[in-house]
């Protein structure tokens, strides 16, 4: 009985360390678990607080730079203006307005030369640095960067006139070695005169296309400006960058708004136009020589010009660029319907009908006949659409002519 007794008690302390056994390790996995769930959320918690730094550190970036940007708002602007002399720590200066100051020079603005660009402040007018600011600022809007399309196939007519502009402007670009062998010096420029409509800006795109020069186009009224000595700047900066982008071509249209017969008299306008017209003549005709810079101009009204723009030894060439004849009507009627869906259509029978007709006229009458035909719901154009339009361009010459003279 006492053995029944001991190996009871032996079998419930065996029981009770298994329990304790098993309570222990269920203990450690419950541990273990919450361990790695612990480390879980550490790694979650480490990830947000580095995409909240990140987020911190771009928004104080986006701060920073705001607050740069208002700053630089908030600053007074500063004045460009020219540089007259310097001397040492001081210089003196000429601002836009044509007022010279003599003003103090900042150690950032390096040494300075007369005609440097420089930045001011707008109160005590010292210089704080020197720009780089372009000569040529106001050329380059002159500048065609990409070649006219127009080519000498697209100009009807104007044989002659073609044949003279592409010996005094093409030829000499491209060939200027064979005038050197001839011992001659290719003419400057040259004039293209005549009604309005009749191809003189035509032919300047065309040698433009022809040609791989520099092609620059201003017209007349564009060279007067506003204030004192600006024009003959502006002129003087276009053939400047012309000579130094040589071979280049310098096209003026309407030169008569600049060019016009000078007065005695006249108002303070008139006489900036004459600054500016006697700049151009000295580029023309200066101690500089043009070199490869060739100069075409074009005007409608060639009676009003000085005497001074078409001497030779400036612009040396003048053509005539008239209505063209019952030739030249057909070559330019050919030029602008040759896309045209044409239906029975006999272009020499027209011409006859289109007398004392410019070139832009022709081109009109092409366009409204393509118009007759759309209202009509055609695809394609008939000898009586050509006729309308015809008679629509005539009488709208007719009633301008009238306008005029009434």
């Amino acid at each position: 009985m006492t053995e029944n007794k001991a190996m009871k008690a032996q079998a419930a302390a065996s029981g009770s360390a298994h329990d304790d056994l098993t309570n222990g390790e269920s203990q450690s996995k419950v541990l273990s678990d919450s361990l790695t769930r612990l480390e879980e959320e550490n790694k979650i918690i480490q990830n947000t607080i580095n995409k909240l730094q990140e987020e911190s550190a771009m928004l104080r970036e986006l701060f920073d730079k705001a607050s740069n940007e208002l700053n630089n708002l908030k600053k007074p602007a500063l004045l460009v203006s020219e540089v007259i002399t310097s001397e040492g720590n001081h210089a003196v200066i000429k601002l836009p307005n044509g007022n010279k100051f003599y003003c103090n020079v900042s150690k950032d603005a390096g040494n300075l030369l007369p005609g440097d660009s420089v930045l001011v402040e707008q109160k005590s007018l010292n210089v704080i640095k020197k720009i780089d600011l372009c000569t040529n600022f106001d050329v380059e809007k002159y500048v065609i960067i990409e070649k006219p399309t127009e080519s000498w196939k697209d100009i009807g007519g104007l044989e002659i006139e073609k044949r003279e502009i592409q010996e005094v402007i093409e030829l000499p670009l491209k060939k200027p070695g064979l005038f050197k062998k001839i011992g001659i010096q290719p003419p400057k420029g040259v004039l293209l005169y005549g009604p309005p409509g009749t191809g003189k800006t035509l032919l300047a795109k065309a040698v433009a296309n022809s040609t791989k020069a520099t092609f620059i186009e201003v017209v007349g009224s564009e060279l007067v400006q506003k204030f004192i000595g600006e024009g003959a700047k502006l002129v003087k900066d276009i053939f400047d960058y012309a000579r130094r982008h040589a071979p280049a071509i310098v096209f003026i249209d309407e030169i008569d708004a600049l060019a016009a017969m000078r007065m005695e008299t006249g108002t303070s306008g008139e006489r900036e136009v004459n600054r500016t017209f006697m700049q151009l003549l000295a580029e023309l005709d200066g101690f500089e020589h043009l070199g490869e810079v060739k100069v075409i101009a074009a005007t409608n009204r060639v009676d009003i010009l000085d005497q001074a723009i078409i001497r030779p030894g400036r612009l040396d060439r003048l053509i005539e660029v008239n209505l063209p004849d019952e030739k030249g009507r057909l070559d330019i009627i050919k030029v602008h319907s040759k896309n045209m869906n044409l239906n029975g259509v006999k272009l020499p029978a027209l011409v006859p009908e289109m007398e004392n007709f410019s070139g832009a006229e022709i081109r009109a009458v092409c366009t409204e006949a393509g118009y007759f035909a759309i209202r009509e719901n055609r695809d394609y154009v008939t000898p009586e659409d050509f006729l309308m339009a015809i008679d629509k361009i005539r009488i709208e010459d007719e009633e301008d002519e009238s306008m005029i003279l009434g």
